[in-house]
């Protein structure tokens, strides 16, 4: 007998939704659900390594590890509500297969997926085009590609916004790939180097995704467990794995260097509404 029995019961306390009077019948097992919850402890952990590690350095120079750790952790509570199979709907299959693994009337689709990912892929994107110390016109311009590329992603079950995502998503992978690592190169050895390793890794991962979608919830290849553990490697490797090899290489590298001149005033008169007589320089130079 064992005294704390091992139980996951989320998918039948949470599951069995139903739309427009059908359930979805293609849908996670209690090992998708597992997995969904396995991914979420890596990021909760992830999250908690990455905050851990601003405290390490002045605040000037803790963006990068916020930008981070806010992407970790939005990924946790998408990852802990895919595990309580929460955060789903129900499509009908645009393609029919006879493996009775995909054989229904509705798969599960997790719209949470989508909304972790136009939260933190604009935040991956600017961790890494920080790095290259790119304009910002060019930053928010390629977010804004960035959430085309997404949303288009989530309402593809017409194959034409499919098409759009992959359009969108040529363009951030230039931007990226090209225009960018020009910026970088122009930087400094140190910060190519890091800039190069994150960039490259990136893209190379979310040239997956759209396989990955293809497989899944486009063309209803692959069983829901399966689409769990394809999409869950893909965002830890993503993720946690691209948030180390960044901060890694940003451990000798001052944002100043990269037009980021955050200003601190931690030495400023403690009375509200206080003006500070001087900034602490993040850099050595004399404050402007």
């Amino acid at each position: 007998m064992t005294l704390f029995p091992r139980a996951n019961d989320a998918i039948h306390a949470n599951g069995d939704h139903m739309v427009n009077g059908a359930t979805s019948d293609i849908a996670i097992t209690t090992h998708g659900s597992d997995w969904y919850w396995a991914v979420c402890a890596v990021m909760f952990v992830a999250t908690l390594s990455f905050a851990g590690l601003s405290f390490t350095k002045p605040r000037p120079h803790r963006v990068f590890h916020y930008i981070t750790a806010a992407i970790t952790m939005v990924a946790a509570i998408a990852y802990f509500t895919m595990g309580a199979d929460l955060g789903e709907t129900g499509i009908k299959p645009e393609f029919i297969r006879s493996n009775p693994k995909v054989a229904g009337q509705l798969r599960e689709i997790f719209y949470v997926r989508y909304i972790d990912w136009v939260i933190t892929t604009p935040l991956l994107l600017l961790d890494l085009l920080l790095t290259a110390g790119l304009p910002w016109p060019t930053i928010l311009y390629t977010l804004l590609i960035d959430e085309i590329m997404i949303i288009t992603g989530l309402i593809g079950a017409l194959w034409g916004y499919f098409v759009f995502g992959c359009i969108a998503f040529l363009w951030v992978a230039w931007t990226v790939t090209w225009t960018a690592r020009k910026h970088a190169n122009a930087l400094g050895a140190d910060i190519s180097r890091t800039y190069l390793i994150c960039g490259v890794w990136t893209i190379f991962l979310w040239f997956l995704y759209p396989i990955a979608w293809g497989l899944s919830e486009g063309g209803n290849v692959i069983a829901p467990d399966s689409e769990a553990v394809f999409y869950g490697i893909l965002d830890i490797m993503a993720k946690p794995v691209f948030g180390s090899l960044l901060l890694w290489g940003h451990r000798n590298i001052d944002p100043a260097r990269l037009g980021l001149h955050i200003r601190d005033y931690d030495d400023a008169p403690g009375a509200t509404g206080a003006v500070p007589s001087a900034e602490k320089p993040t850099n050595g130079s004399t404050p402007v």
